[in-house]
């Protein structure tokens, strides 16, 4: 901290004209209130005087005079409230070591203070001096009260997760807690606590140990739950925990929510729908569980069931807060929860246009675009009128639509490009959109989206080789886009080419996007193709559960058909079909195998 300067003149003179003034309050009501008996205050007229220039000091930028001043009248008085303001300059000043010293002193005065403890706690760990954290904790727990102690405990990974030694961290809470693990009131939070300690520490067998061990002692408590949430994927066995509590408290909104996000994230739709069905048949006043509801059945291509769910959202919006903003607030597409009641009736008349195009009412999903009035919304819904155009055969009509929208950045240009080259796409007018997003990528040069969309147009032209070399390049210029190498090691499984660099590409994007469905098929898919057919079973009906595809049952369908299996094949290629009949990898399937269902 910087030395002390001189007081002014001045400082001295209002300090004076301050101290003088405020005696005139206490005159008047002893002459006002002659009955009342007065209470002497501690606050004379020189510590006045003395407090009253240590501010000054700090509005005038003198941190270190101010610190002492203030410091110094703390000792004497033992006024807690003083030593905290010592403290507060001591760390506006940047002085950590003075603002330690200022808390010690606080304690020495009044050891009893619980707010002295917890400043000592939250300056050490600040300071990183983790190993001196120890006593100072042990006396703050102690001095908890012990319906408040949970709670605290609770919080102590959040308090030590400053700290850049997460090993020495983990091991000081499970020092400090020690003495709580075994009480009946603390054992979960506890096990919890020092769970979440080790798995900052990246210990996950010790975090799973003490997440089972606290779930076994309570199965309806959330916060073992809570954890084992935080250890998926990387943990896959914290997810009996999981199962578990909310089989033990079904009414466990926070922990089912967690949960459905994970399995989002995992694009485990069908194992989310069941979980928001539980959740709306419990809770049905949650809009945003209503509307990521519908949103997974249109993923899934179920549109009646969409068109009730988000009927139902649509509802629950009309009837309440502008912004139908609740706790629920999870989606499909990683949208933050709506901002206002327009922006949250357009994201359910969005989803219910598709539900009523996949049912091919194309009236009926223009009328839904129809209501739409929002200028920030104009790309989307134009996408979608677009969309709806290119079916009813009108594809000049659906680009013209697209390219008249304006540009007032080049990411509305770059979406507009997106957007046409997904109609065409639609078509089938493969070498069109190829055209587009050709002249994109010159436009855009090196945009990874559009070169990974430009390959899957090389792909459809046969032009194989063009497609590697595009797939390359976006695996080159972002390695982790787990899209391009299942790409490219699905292509040579499809083909029948170079299979151990296919699975290895696969594997690849698998770790990148673990239990991903979509990878777990490719993946299934090259085992299929190398011979190994129950390991492709394995993996074929794990993808398909998690995400009931039209293309992964038609993967599944002919692994079960090859493998004598034919009556579950036929079953999972019908469901297949129930959900889009037009999908051509099933289309063709049936017809290379010659199976009329």
């Amino acid at each position: 901290m910087p030395t002390s300067r001189p007081r002014s003149g001045r400082a001295h003179a209002l300090a004076a004209l301050l101290a003088c003034a405020a005696l005139a309050p206490v005159a008047y009501a002893q002459d006002a209130e002659p009955a009342r008996k007065i209470v002497n205050s501690a606050l004379t007229g020189p510590l006045f005087e003395q407090l009253l220039v240590s501010e000054i000091e700090v509005r005038e930028g003198d941190l270190a005079a101010a610190y002492q001043l203030m410091l110094d009248a703390a000792r004497r008085t033992r006024d807690e409230q003083l030593f905290r303001r010592a403290t507060e300059i001591a760390l506006q000043g940047r002085a950590g070591d003075d603002a330690l010293v200022a808390v010690k002193a606080w304690r020495q005065a009044i050891p009893d203070s619980v707010d002295a403890l917890r400043y000592q706690v939250q300056l050490l760990v600040q300071l990183n001096r983790t190993a001196d954290v120890a006593e100072p904790l042990q006396a703050l727990l102690r001095a908890t009260p012990q319906t408040q102690r949970p709670a605290l405990i609770g919080a102590l990974p959040r308090l030590l997760a400053r700290s850049t030694d997460h090993d020495k961290a983990a091991a000081l809470i499970e020092q400090v807690l020690l003495p709580y693990i075994d009480a009946p009131d603390t054992r979960v939070a506890a096990r919890v606590s020092v769970g979440q300690g080790w798995l900052e520490a990246k210990n996950s067998v010790k975090a799973l140990a003490l997440a089972r061990s606290a779930h076994e002692l309570d199965r309806s408590a959330e916060a073992p739950a809570g954890l084992a949430l935080q250890m998926l994927p990387a943990t896959p066995q914290a997810e009996a925990i999981v199962l578990d509590q909310l089989a033990a408290k079904p009414d466990s909104n926070g922990v089912r929510l967690l949960y459905v996000r994970f399995l989002l994230a995992a694009q485990r739709y069908a194992e989310a729908t069941t979980q928001l069905d539980t959740l709306t048949r419990g809770s049905p006043q949650l809009p945003q569980a209503w509307l990521t509801l519908g949103a997974l059945h249109v993923q899934l291509h179920e549109p009646a069931r969409a068109i009730v769910a988000l009927q139902k959202y649509i509802e629950l919006v009309q009837a309440g807060d502008a912004s139908a903003s609740d706790t629920a607030g999870v989606g499909t597409d990683g949208n933050a929860a709506p901002v206002s009641k327009e922006d949250a009736l357009a994201r359910g008349w969005l989803l219910l246009s598709q539900a009523a195009e996949q049912q091919g009412d194309m009236k009926g999903a223009d009328a839904w675009l129809a209501k739409i009035d929002d200028p920030r919304r104009a790309l989307e819904v134009q996408t979608r009128r677009a969309s709806l155009l290119a079916r009813e055969g009108k594809v000049e009509q659906a680009r013209e639509l697209i390219r008249r929208l304006p540009e007032t950045t080049p990411a509305d240009a770059r979406a507009k490009v997106l957007a046409e080259a997904q109609v065409l796409r639609d078509a089938k007018l493969w070498s069109e959109a190829n055209k587009v997003l050709e002249q994109a990528n010159q436009r855009f040069p090196d945009d990874v989206e559009l070169l990974y969309e430009q390959s899957m147009m090389f792909e459809k032209l046969n032009r194989l080789d063009d497609m590697e070399r595009l797939l390359r390049r976006v695996i080159a210029l972002k390695p982790d886009q787990q899209n391009a190498y299942n790409a490219l090691g699905y292509s040579l499984a499809e083909r029948n080419v170079r299979l151990p660099e296919a699975r290895a590409l696969i594997e690849k994007a698998l770790a990148l996007s673990p239990g991903e469905p979509a990878i777990t098929d490719s993946l299934g898919w090259v085992e299929y193709r190398m011979g190994n057919r129950e390991e492709a079973l394995r993996l074929l009906r794990e993808a398909y559960k998690a995400q009931p595809d039209a293309e992964i049952g038609a993967h599944l369908g002919e692994v079960l058909w090859v493998s004598g299996q034919t009556d579950e094949a036929r079953r999972v290629w019908r469901e297949a079909r129930q959900r889009d009949a037009g999908n051509d990898v099933l289309r063709e399937t049936l017809a290379r195998l010659r199976v009329g269902l």
